[in-house]
């Protein structure tokens, strides 16, 4: 773990510990803020166990806890905003151990971070919503003003916790982007239902705590609901390197040479494979094995478009197809990654892995008019490469009747 990252959490946990500490100290408990704070808890718990008994999968990565999380930090002080994800996390460490301790720790600081900062804002805004929430519980469907305080409140949450996890995310990968980090379109759309769900089972607590129990099916649905959108995704993925799966990019990479062939755009594909990477197994196990296999992935994910498809064919190979792509422009495509590839660096406990790559490139029309002459044209200049002293790029190459074989060798030294 780099020493910036470590630096970073222990802030992170200090700030959070420091201001609960302040919490305690200022907050005056009341018995109708620890009932609703209670079943809130309670809540929260029995969609955690819900999920488990319907077989919670490891790789589940979001979840719609912040329904339960955002009316504590709106409708409760700061202390109860800071306390709950800690309370949830237990749980969930003990029911699920999904990841590591120190990570649930610190997604726990992180979390009441945000929902400190989103109660005390709220709090500020709209000062009488304590009045508010104990004398007109139509208030909040009533008062515009306290509608869209709210709102813009879960919002801050959202941004707060959102930004703080990713900075962790990129001081562990320097390399990774943080706005990739931050969101993406899927991240975006599930961030906007938690918000909305959030906002929803507040109103509901405003109304009457009971109407907890007729939230909570809908919010356990919702989870259901998510959990097999993970599962499906998951099923596609590589679950070392997060890229496609050998199977699912052959599916969309069958997709793209029919449409380009249907279209008469150009196409291409490289196969990677990492050189010597037996090595790195045997000298420094197979989770170091895996860390290189990690960062190479993340290295190719960043060097290429989004239209791109990327997956790992299996080992130490991956697969990139390249739609609208000719021969030249693969070629310093594949260039490009293989430079990328030898300033990446992995640490292991005795010293730092740097690894090269070997790159064979096929395009579609000249040598191969389906996905499975692609690959085998692909995997003959790869071994080429190799054969050539690794480290390389080289583009496949016909070897006809009125051309030498050497001539033909010649002719993958570079782009045609």
């Amino acid at each position: 773990m780099p020493t910036s990252l470590i630096v970073y959490v222990i802030v992170v946990l200090a700030c959070d510990l420091a201001l609960t500490g302040w919490e305690l100290a200022g907050t005056r408990l009341r018995a109708q803020d620890l009932l609703l704070f209670g079943a809130l808890l309670v809540a929260a718990v029995i969609c955690i166990e819900a999920m488990r008994r319907l077989g919670l999968p490891p790789s589940l990565s979001r979840d719609l806890l912040s329904a339960w999380w955002l009316p504590i930090a709106l409708l409760l002080p700061p202390l109860y905003a800071l306390l709950a994800p800690f309370v949830v996390g237990a749980v969930l460490y003990l029911r699920a151990r999904r990841i590591p301790v120190y990570r649930r720790v610190f997604s726990s600081a992180a979390l009441g971070l945000a929902g400190a900062a989103t109660s005390a804002t709220f709090h500020l805004v709209i000062p009488h919503v304590a009045v508010v929430t104990r004398t007109d519980s139509h208030a909040w469907l009533t008062r515009p003003p306290v509608v869209l305080t709210a709102v813009a409140c879960a919002v801050m949450f959202t941004v707060v916790n959102s930004f703080t996890v990713a900075v962790a995310a990129h001081l562990a990968e320097p390399e990774a982007s943080i706005k990739k980090m931050l969101w993406d379109r899927e991240t975006l759309l599930l961030d906007v239902t938690e918000t909305c769900v959030g906002i929803i089972v507040a109103v509901t607590c405003v109304l009457s705590y009971l109407l907890l129990l007729v939230a909570l099916p809908p919010v356990i649905l919702l989870q259901r609901s998510l959990m097999h959108q993970q599962l499906a995704a998951a099923a596609r993925t590589d679950p070392k390197t997060g890229l496609l799966n050998a199977t699912a990019w052959q599916r969309e990479a069958d997709a793209e040479v029919a449409r380009a062939l249907r279209t008469g755009t150009p196409l291409a594909l490289l196969l990677v494979d990492v050189d010597h990477f037996k090595r790195v197994n045997d000298h420094h196990g197979h989770l170091i094995g895996d860390e290189v296999l990690r960062a190479l992935a993340t290295g190719l994910r960043q060097q290429v478009r989004e239209s791109d498809v990327v997956g790992r064919f299996g080992g130490e190979e991956f697969t990139v197809l390249l739609p609208g792509t000719d021969d030249a422009g693969a070629y310093g495509i594949a260039e490009r990654l293989r430079a990328s590839a030898t300033r990446l660096s992995v640490s292991a406990a005795d010293a730092r892995i740097q690894v090269t790559v070997s790159i064979g490139v096929a395009v579609l029309g000249q040598h191969g008019h389906e996905l499975f002459e692609l690959l085998a044209a692909a995997d003959v200049a790869l071994y080429k490469a190799k054969d050539a002293g690794r480290d390389q790029v080289r583009v496949y190459a016909h070897a006809s009747g009125t051309r030498a074989a050497g001539e033909a060798d010649e002719a993958t030294d570079g782009c045609p």
